[in-house]
């Protein structure tokens, strides 16, 4: 039987940092106001990069990393809501410049859970015994569609990508991942496309931003995030003392604190990063599980849980032993 493993991990962000003190200047909000209710001090914003030169830097580190040649790996996943441009997807623009060989490669859009989304195709696809290493990235420019008038989503967003790469394994190290999704009709995290042409005339329209209903999708939040972790737990036989740490989502510090007490999981043992980025959508897992290895909070042997949700609205989690 043919598992797969993480071989190696990476991560890179924009080096302009917004602090919360600027965005005083920009709209109605103040330091404290935002700390409070999200726990982000300051988030990494792009000038003159896309989501591809952030995707390019994380991968890079990743395959150093991971210590694999570029020549063997045989699938290549992105997930982004911020491409590049609407096609060709940041894989393809990726795939050359990264210098690999003609294999399979495309994006995938599940928004802040797009990472989990990834490593699950990734894992199954490894297991099929059809691909053999595989490389997937988050990566995100969220300010690019976020508006700089609205002060309840202005503070929220940043900028950043981070890596991962799989190889084969005896024995599952990505021992489960698991991915939900449940129609958002309501439009509580959206943001619009194009318009719907008439007569051959595409409509004048403002040019869309991201808008999300904070009450609704913190309400959403709170619940996916424990019920995910418990669910993984429950599926593999274990429980939550044999967790070495939790990743979740860095999308707002009050959701992964009402998720511990949920839970009655230590605070110290659910991994922040929040504080420095803000939520980086897609990049926001793989960011998070990168710095945690690089840092020491997670060492080869431990057994964790990183868990998402998103826009869509989607959710999933993974249960994994380094």
């Amino acid at each position: 039987m043919t598992y797969s493993k993480i071989l190696g991990t990476g991560s890179y962000t924009p080096e302009r940092t917004l602090t919360n003190t600027e965005l005083e200047q920009l709209v109605d909000t103040s330091d404290e106001w935002i700390q409070s209710r999200t726990g982000i001090v300051s988030r990494q914003i792009v000038v003159d990069e896309n989501t591809s030169d952030l995707a390019y830097q994380a991968a890079e580190r990743a395959i150093k990393d991971a210590g694999v040649d570029k020549g063997d790996i045989d699938l290549f996943i992105v997930a982004t809501v911020t491409p590049d441009m609407p096609f060709p997807g940041v894989s393809q623009i990726l795939q050359r410049r990264l210098g690999l060989n003609t294999i399979t490669a495309f994006d995938l859009n599940a928004a802040c859970s797009g990472f989990v989304y990834a490593l699950n195709v990734a894992d199954k696809m490894i297991r099929s015994g059809a691909y053999r290493l595989a490389l997937i990235v988050g990566a995100e420019t969220l300010t690019k569609i976020t508006d700089y008038t609205d002060r309840n989503t202005c503070v929220l967003f940043g900028d950043a990508a981070g890596a991962m790469v799989l190889g084969q394994s005896d024995t599952p190290m990505i021992k489960d991942v698991v991915t939900y999704a449940n129609g958002d009709i309501e439009g509580h995290l959206t943001m619009q496309g194009y318009p719907i042409k008439e007569n051959f005339k595409t409509p004048e329209q403002p040019r869309p931003f991201l808008y999300m209903n904070g009450a609704e999708v913190f309400k959403f939040a709170t619940t996916a995030l424990p019920k995910t972790i418990l669910t993984l737990l429950e599926r593999n036989g274990m429980v939550l003392d044999d967790l070495s740490l939790i990743v979740a989502h860095q999308a707002n510090r009050r959701i992964i604190d009402k998720a511990a007490r949920t839970l009655k999981y230590p605070m110290e043992k659910m991994y922040m990063n929040i504080e420095r980025y803000g939520n980086t959508s897609a990049a926001s897992v793989p960011l998070a599980i990168d710095e945690a290895i690089k840092e020491g909070a997670l060492k080869k042997g431990d057994t964790f849980i990183t868990v998402a949700f998103g826009a869509g609205l989607t959710w999933g989690g993974a249960l994994i032993t380094l």
